[in-house]
């Protein structure tokens, strides 16, 4: 499943991920992995996409 696949149930406005629909903010995985970098996470920016990967030739 290629980038152009918006997934309409995951939102995601990160446009440097490999994942992230070219046309609008969604994701293109049929499912992602959420998790955290913290001991105990209690607010939004505790936790991480753990599927991200950063699309090649961006950001350079």
């Amino acid at each position: 499943m290629g980038t152009e696949f918006a997934n309409k149930s995951i939102e995601c406005t990160i446009n440097n991920c490999k994942h992230h629909c070219c046309c609008d903010n969604y994701c293109s995985l049929e499912r992602i992995k959420v998790g955290t970098h913290e001991n105990d996470p209690t607010v939004i920016p505790c936790t991480d996409c753990q599927s991200f990967e950063l699309k090649r030739d961006c950001c350079r």
